[in-house]
């Protein structure tokens, strides 16, 4: 019971924390013509909105558990895909990027999520929706660096570039991620079946 309410006020302060830079990087990364910070922004979204189903499903039955973290997985690779659309789309168009705002939209994300990897690491050996939690914010910081040499690239070859690499490569971070947590529910899944079958 004392694990389960210090996930539920972990998830609490988590979803509360990314929806509020999905809104930050989001509405930057537009102004700024960003695409490493809108790819950003929409992983961080994502994750917002998995923690809610993730604090849905505490105490509830192992089934649920289960279906909240493979709907996880799957928001999580439709914005990769969403994402590497409007890379394209920006590379045919044209862009640019703002190396101050990244830097610093980023830097404040960084900041946000090292405090994510706080609070979630009693919890990453955990339950299924808890270990999508961890990979969740473990794959953001990845994210926020690359976001932050992109700005910087950005600065010193005044070049939009670089910013749509990071924005193709924030997508597979995203896409990795979506890959490790459907294989997590499939080895959780196969384990509650084996445990479910009878005895030869």
């Amino acid at each position: 019971m004392r694990d389960e309410h210090l996930g539920r006020r972990a998830l609490t302060t988590l979803f509360a924390l990314n929806g509020t830079m999905f809104v930050v990087e989001v509405v930057s990364g537009w102004r700024a013509e960003s695409m490493g910070l809108i790819a950003d922004g929409l992983d961080m979204g994502a994750d917002a909105a998995v923690y809610l189903l993730a604090l849905l499903a505490i105490g509830a039955a192992e089934s649920r558990k289960l279906r909240a973290a493979r709907f996880a997985g799957r928001v999580q690779l439709a914005l990769a895909v969403l994402a590497m659309l409007e890379v394209a789309r920006r590379a045919i168009m044209g862009s640019a990027p703002e190396p101050p705002t990244m830097v610093a939209v980023s830097l404040a994300a960084l900041a946000v999520n090292f405090w994510c990897l706080v609070l979630l690491r009693r919890h990453r050996h955990g339950e299924v929706h808890l270990q999508a939690a961890w990979i969740f914010s473990a794959t953001d910081v990845q994210a926020n660096l690359g976001v932050l040499l992109a700005g910087a690239l950005v600065a010193l070859l005044d070049s939009a570039i670089p910013d749509l690499i990071i924005g193709l490569v924030v997508c597979g971070l995203v896409l990795r991620g979506a890959i490790r947590i459907g294989r997590r529910v499939r080895t959780a899944e196969l384990a509650a079946g084996s445990a479910a079958a009878p005895f030869p």
